[in-house]
């Protein structure tokens, strides 16, 4: 593959101005910018485009089904979808469409960058999995216990500090439940119990992990499934 060419979807222009000029610097070329569903089918399937970074939340319709649509005419198109927020119902019609991942607003660069590298690794590997964590969760993701590394297709995924002790307590106690009272003492053992602020690490962790492994079982707490 040479130079990939990269749609970017966002109806926040200051924001699609900034993706644009960060891949520019990455040596990425722009197939073009829009902030329409129907713009977006429209580019997508008559330019030569090799990966769309996609809002879930468009002008005039769901980036859902904006992918959906396109994934019709092509359906191997590797997509990232971008978001502020996404509730039950949305995060299931979203893993329908198989994005590569999930990138919850606001994200660092450096997220996007490892999101677009293993979205053209599966383009030019379709069984992808290059494996290099000793603990093996999927045929995409692993773990490397002593780096306590996430890692995707061969890619490390960057985690906080937070988010790296949360999944290492996870893989500590996969496919046992973990109460609220327990994660709150072992991520902040010095501070009041918050559920807004373990909801939202969880759900951060979560949308890395493309919403896979962790389930949540109401106000009790989370199973790590594998």
């Amino acid at each position: 593959m040479g130079i990939a060419n990269i749609l970017i979807v966002e109806d926040e222009r200051i924001v699609a101005m900034e993706i644009e000029s960060y891949l520019s610097k990455l040596g990425y070329h722009i197939g073009g910018i829009c902030s329409t569903a129907d713009e977006a089918y429209e580019k997508a399937i008559h330019l030569d485009i090799d990966l769309i970074l996609m809002d879930i939340y468009l002008l005039d319709s769901s980036g859902i089904e904006a992918v959906s649509r396109i994934k019709k005419i092509k359906k191997e198109m590797p997509v990232i979808f971008l978001t502020a927020h996404m509730d039950d119902e949305t995060i299931e019609k979203a893993i329908e469409e198989d994005p590569v991942a999930y990138l919850v607003k606001p994200f660092n660069r450096n997220e996007l960058a490892v999101a677009i590298k293993i979205a053209l690794k599966r383009q030019e590997s379709p069984s992808h999995g290059v494996v290099l964590g000793d603990v093996i969760l999927d045929n995409e993701f692993s773990y490397d216990s002593k780096s306590l590394e996430l890692i995707c297709c061969g890619e490390v995924i960057g985690l906080s500090k937070k988010e790296r002790m949360l999944l290492k307590l996870f893989l500590e106690n996969k496919n046992r439940l973990i109460s609220n009272m327990t994660m709150e003492y072992e991520l902040w053992p010095d501070q009041p119990s918050n559920a807004s602020r373990r909801r939202t690490l969880v759900s951060r962790l979560r949308a890395k992990l493309k919403h896979k492994f962790i389930e949540t079982f109401s106000s009790e707490g989370y199973i790590f499934k594998v």
